[in-house]
């Protein structure tokens, strides 16, 4: 028997009695915590659906969702692996109850698999994957803002970041491992920046529409294959090639910090030829999104200025890798742009 929907959370009642088809609840379980919304795998007497609420304050308005929906309704068309929101019996796609967005999805089953799971065959159709993402974006969206800039981070700006992170870090009783690694990647980042801060990018012109997360946990593989991108709630316009860049980073990073570069170049050169993007744009990307890494603590603020550890388990790799990157700085241009 259905369970009563009042048991259930979130208001999943009233959420279904918007679908025509889409059944009787019989169970709500929580499929990921993820770091700003919520997922969930709803069961009812129809099949199988993902039901996602939307929280992250920036995306969670009902305009900003219909447009990314009506993207991947569009991207969808075009064959890409997305899984567009079912509609309600209105034709409307976001359901606002209490306040709260919610959407409904049909359920794709995969795995999430990261670059180490890759082969180098794979590590390709990831790049021709996103280089595909990049070109149905473009056909699908209306026309980027002209002339909006995107400035790199200034190094006294992180400088003053980097003192307060220490403060806190030194403050905490009792002291943790966690925060010898933090006190001592901070100082190593301090010197680096003053032995770096001559290298600070020019503003980068906004290049095109992006998924803007681009990462393993938002995208789902059956078998060799993807078979849908998740979580469009970022999608944006920004330079291409530097979301290029930033999700290798992710992907391809080896727990001590450093990039598969043999997969990364793969993954490039397949991008590349998807995309119509040349070396020196990737070059270029590079050095914007090595800038990023040196000037960013976003891990360190969660733990110590929000008191949110979930994204520690990130840190040691995240943190490694800003090192690596500027010792490696070459080769890693080269994987990308050669």
């Amino acid at each position: 028997m259905p369970r009563s929907s009042e048991t259930l959370a979130p208001p999943v009642g009233a959420l279904l009695r918007r679908y025509r088809d889409a059944g009787e609840p019989l169970s709500c379980e929580p499929v990921s915590q993820g770091l700003l919304n919520r997922g969930y795998r709803l069961a009812t007497t129809r099949g199988a659906y993902f039901l996602k609420q939307h929280l992250d304050a920036p995306t969670a308005d009902r305009d900003t969702i219909s447009r990314q929906h009506r993207a991947t309704h569009r991207l969808h068309a075009l064959g890409l692996p997305v899984a567009p929101p079912i509609a309600d019996v209105t034709g409307r796609t976001v359901a606002v109850i209490g306040g709260r967005c919610y959407a409904l999805h049909p359920w794709v089953d995969g795995s999430h698999r990261d670059g180490a799971q890759l082969s180098t065959g794979g590590s390709r159709r990831l790049g021709t994957l996103l280089g595909h993402v990049h070109t149905c974006l473009e056909q699908v969206m209306e026309c980027a803002p002209p002339g909006e800039e995107y400035e790199s981070a200034r190094p006294e700006d992180t400088f003053r970041v980097i003192d307060e992170l220490l403060r806190l870090v030194r403050a905490g009783r009792p002291r943790t491992c966690f925060d010898e690694l933090a006190e001592h990647r901070l100082l190593e980042r301090r010197g680096l920046l003053a032995e770096h801060a001559h290298r600070r990018p020019p503003p980068a012109a906004a290049a095109g529409w992006v998924h803007g997360d681009f990462h393993p946990l938002n995208l789902l593989y059956r078998g060799a294959e993807p078979a849908a991108i998740l979580d469009w709630d970022r999608l944006g316009v920004q330079p291409r090639a530097e979301e290029t860049v930033r999700a290798a980073a992710i992907f391809f990073v080896r727990p001590a910090g450093e990039l598969a570069l043999g997969k990364v170049r793969a993954y490039a050169r397949a991008y590349r030829r998807a995309a119509g993007a040349d070396g020196a744009e990737l070059a270029a990307a590079v050095h914007r999104v090595w800038w990023e890494r040196l000037n960013d603590f976003w891990i360190l603020r969660w733990r110590y200025q929000l008191h949110d550890r979930r994204a520690d388990p990130q840190f040691p790799a995240a943190s490694a890798l800003a090192v690596w990157w500027t010792r490696e700085y070459e080769a890693v241009r080269d994987a990308f742009a050669g």
